[in-house]
């Protein structure tokens, strides 16, 4: 959609509850580009930080938000307000992030410099920071699509476990198993990239391919 590409040289609204973006779906139902527009400035910076973590993979960043947010134009009629509304957007941008991981592979790429320092504002020390977030962000990328997405929609988002399985379209189990499994192997490889251990102790089971 040739709107899009347009969109993010305004300035982003202040950010929308509930009623409001659902009052945008509804106009975007019946066929209102600005409310459409509206509603790509209101999520383009929560998207781009979620799904930069989730595929690792900068250069299709923009393209799944714009696959997302054309699902959003031909089907925000169906929404039925039986979750949150971005619950539901966080949904479309899940399906379409695994899609084209299909498509394009899941090679990881180089992670943004401020990635994770939003969440480590209480240290004091900003070495210890800056440190803290490079050792979070690369373990963050040695877990699998499905835990750091996760990860990121319970701990980086605030979603409900609930919730979570909603985007995810899974059960509540998987989504309890798949963070069980991330906490597992962040604990497992945190030390190693502070440099607190040299290595996995012999025997211990990777958990990439888990969950």
């Amino acid at each position: 959609m040739p709107l899009l590409s347009l969109i993010r040289a305004r300035p982003a609204p202040a950010r929308l509850d509930d009623a409001d973006e659902a009052v945008l779906l509804r106009r975007i139902a019946d066929g209102e580009r600005a409310a459409l527009e509206a509603l790509y400035r209101a999520y383009h910076r929560r998207l781009d930080r979620f799904l930069a973590r989730l595929t690792r993979r900068a250069d299709v960043v923009e393209e799944v938000i714009n696959d997302t947010f054309w699902i959003v134009w031909q089907k925000a009629g169906e929404f039925r307000g039986e979750s949150r509304v971005s619950t539901w957007i966080l949904g479309i941008a899940w399906r379409c992030a695994l899609k084209t991981l299909r498509e394009h592979g899941e090679e990881p790429a180089e992670a943004p410099a401020d990635e994770s320092a939003h969440q480590l504002h209480a240290l004091d020390d900003p070495h210890a920071r800056h440190e803290l977030a490079d050792w979070v962000a690369k373990g963050m990328r040695r877990l699998n699509a499905e835990q750091r997405a996760t990860m990121e929609l319970a701990y980086g988002a605030g979603h409900s476990l609930e919730e979570v399985a909603q985007i995810m379209d899974c059960e509540l189990s998987t989504v309890k198993a798949r963070m069980f499994h991330a906490r597992v192997k962040l604990r497992q490889v945190l030390p190693m990239l502070a440099g607190l251990s040299k290595g996995r102790p012999a025997g211990r089971k990777e958990y990439d391919d888990e969950a």
